[in-house]
């Protein structure tokens, strides 16, 4: 008897929520059929005019947008390219709102993953210029930024610098992280316009291997003889 009145029980309890759930999904639908509805009202209000100055309103939007992108265009956005020296890095972050730049070193192996990934997001993140830069080529800018670490990478907006990426800890934490994870980790940077969720990152990829832990991230001044070494013995 006991165990018939408890299953009765559980079954009213089952029932109750089911209902909540179908009451719930009712009302949902609801508010989205009276939005629609609204919606449908208003078009069918619109006079010619109103349709009108619709059209001329979206044309205007659409010259503006292809201005921007030309404008972008002529200013070096659209693709990932090399500056020669510091001279040139304060120059294009003049020029442009948006800015992200690695600074690498051709022996330091992860910086030719940065490479791989930037040739794929520049394009398609037209708002933002990707340079890069070797450090050899700017020292004082090294200093002045703290480079310490390569590949490092400087989020530039509005002429300030915002954040940085230093090696793949931020990536996932090894060197096959996904170029998604890169373009999520620009997005918290504020640097791109980001269209996916902030708060959390895209799967990071294959996970690092036994022993494939990126402190292997490289420092700047590494020793010639040891070019995969982590960090650097100073003298």
């Amino acid at each position: 008897r006991c165990q018939r009145a408890v299953y009765k029980q559980n079954s009213r309890m089952d029932s109750q929520v089911d209902k909540a759930i179908e009451q719930t999904l009712l009302n949902a639908a609801k508010v989205v059929e009276e939005q629609v509805d609204a919606e449908i009202e208003r078009l069918d209000k619109l006079s010619e005019d109103d349709i009108e100055a619709l059209r001329e309103k979206r044309i205007q939007q659409m010259k503006r947008a292809q201005a921007q992108r030309k404008e972008w265009l002529e200013k070096g956005h659209g693709e990932y390219r090399e500056i020669p020296g510091e001279k040139e890095f304060f120059d294009e972050c003049k020029q442009s709102d948006k800015v992200v730049c690695h600074f690498y070193r051709d022996s330091t192996m992860r910086c030719k993953i940065v490479d791989k990934h930037f040739a794929i997001l520049a394009p398609k993140h037209l708002e933002t210029k990707f340079i890069k830069l070797d450090v050899e080529k700017a020292p004082f800018l090294c200093d002045r930024l703290h480079i310490k670490i390569l590949p490092t990478i400087a989020c530039v907006v509005e002429g300030k610098t915002k954040d940085y990426i230093k090696g793949f800890d931020d990536l996932g934490g090894h060197d096959e992280f996904s170029t998604e994870m890169m373009e999520w980790r620009l997005g918290v940077a504020g640097v791109i316009n980001y269209s996916g969720s902030l708060l959390e990152p895209p799967s990071s990829g294959k996970p690092a291997k036994s022993g494939q832990i990126l402190g292997h991230t490289k420092g700047i001044r590494e020793t010639r003889r040891d070019p995969d070494s982590d960090t650097d013995e100073d003298d």
